[in-house]
């Protein structure tokens, strides 16, 4: 493995996140933790696990984002997601367009320039309707794991509109669909059809820039790259990292400025 020269942590609201990078900016190691309650203490332990990688070694630089970046006090800067995911995205596929990054408890559409700057974003941070919490909830509500969502939907046929665009009325439209024998395959494709329409009205929002980028976790479902490529007829393209995109971007960033310390982004 080649020496670790940075690190990147984006601590998310359901994931935590830890990069370590080579003087050419490559992935060499990484962690993903759930996110614990405890942000001190399990940035803590990243960082012992970072240290076991480069035991001689002086202190890597750091810099943290997501949404715990100001509880990590080692950083030498705290980093927007914005930032890093446009940084990150644009290291792996070297080009602009729109990335769409959906978390765990927000969704980010952000386009990239063809040099890799932000031109425009848009947020969504304060309803979970379209955000992989939308998502969990209901695996958990239906008794699906997570990682079968993408594919049980895909393999429907027939599509249930979901007409609630809030998560918790959204579960009560679920309960009373399942009560009345409506088959657990067309519930979810409707309910991955609400999330990626959500997503799509925020991508519209911003100006739709080709291509269409994806990162987060849920870039692994296969539903939301399907549906939204029908929705906006745009092929997607996944990240290669999904969901290390924050903190690779945060890894690069302290690559970059290690030896120019400026001001935090």
């Amino acid at each position: 493995m080649s020496a670790l020269c940075a690190l990147g942590i984006d601590v998310g609201s359901t994931t935590a996140k830890i990069v370590g990078i080579d003087s050419l900016g490559e992935i060499v190691w990484h962690c993903l933790e759930p996110a614990e309650p405890r942000v001190e203490q399990q940035v803590g332990r990243f960082l012992s696990l970072a240290q076991d990688q480069s035991p001689d070694g002086p202190p890597l630089p750091l810099v943290a984002t997501g949404y715990g970046r100001h509880l990590v006090h080692l950083a030498a800067r705290k980093v927007t997601e914005i930032t890093c995911h446009a940084r990150g995205i644009f290291r792996e596929l070297a080009h602009g367009g729109t990335l769409v990054d959906i978390g765990g408890q927000d969704s980010k559409v952000i386009v990239l320039s063809a040099r890799g700057d932000v031109v425009d974003f848009s947020m969504n941070d304060k309803c979970a309707a379209g955000t992989g919490r939308f998502l969990e909830n209901t695996a958990a509500r239906l008794g699906i794991p997570l990682a079968q969502m993408g594919p049980v939907a895909l393999a429907s046929k027939e599509e249930v509109p979901i007409s609630s665009t809030c998560t918790v009325f959204a579960e009560s439209e679920v309960i009373s669909l399942l009560a009345r024998g409506v088959a657990v395959e067309a519930i979810l494709r409707g309910l991955h059809r609400a999330l990626v329409r959500r997503i799509v009205a925020m991508v519209r929002a911003a100006g739709l820039v080709p291509p269409l980028m994806l990162s987060g976790g849920v870039a692994h479902n296969q539903a939301v790259c399907s549906l939204l490529e029908e929705e906006t007829g745009e092929r997607v393209m996944p990240a290669l990292h999904p969901e290390l995109t924050g903190a690779y971007g945060a890894a690069l960033i302290a690559l970059e400025r290690a030896a120019t310390p400026g001001p935090a982004s």
